[in-house]
């Protein structure tokens, strides 16, 4: 991912502990942050916390931060650091609750202003859920490298690296990922 003009000297206040100038860096990567959260799992309220959480871990750890160029590729380490613990925790609730907890629940009745809001947001959402069903035909790790790479921006370099994988074990698993995608929408 290519920086962007006056990134680097925001990245460097922001290390000397410049709270606005992290704030700027935050509004440059938050689209980029919620939407790779958003995919990965696949509901709004747990990614604004995978965000939030990645976003105040970014601010305390940024002074450790070597080199300006790594900031994109170490603030989605710790977002997809986040995400994993927070599925982790979906799946450990899922597992506690039983057959007999879940048959008591009793849908809500919507009123209209629900209605119409519901209705002005179908587009996205069904372009999400296509999105999400197409996602949920990889395997987690090529999940990964596909949100990384098309909405977090990351090259092939950079997502091996948060990866452990080789830059072309990256690009190959990225082909053949976006292949299956492709596929799911044939």
């Amino acid at each position: 991912m290519e920086m962007i003009r006056g990134e680097r000297e925001w990245i460097d206040l922001a290390k000397a502990g410049d709270a606005d100038a992290f704030c700027r860096l935050y509004e440059m990567y938050q689209a980029r942050l919620y939407r790779y959260a958003y995919y990965r799992l696949g509901n709004e309220s747990d990614a604004e916390d995978a965000v939030s959480e990645c976003v105040l871990s970014a601010w305390r750890q940024i002074g450790a931060l070597r080199e300006p160029d790594a900031f994109p590729a170490w603030i989605f380490r710790i977002l997809s650091g986040c995400c994993s613990r927070l599925i982790r925790e979906q799946i450990r609730r899922r597992n506690q609750v039983s057959l007999d907890d879940s048959s008591d629940a009793i849908p809500a009745q919507a009123d209209s202003a629900q209605v119409d809001n519901a209705q002005a947001d179908h587009v996205q959402a069904d372009n999400a859920l296509i999105l999400n069903d197409a996602l949920a035909c990889l395997c987690e790790e090529d999940r990964n490298i596909v949100l990384l790479s098309a909405v977090g921006g990351l090259k092939s370099r950079e997502i091996a690296e948060l990866t452990g994988l080789a830059p072309g074990s990256v690009r190959s698993r990225l082909s053949r990922s976006l292949k299956k995608v492709r596929g799911y929408f044939a």
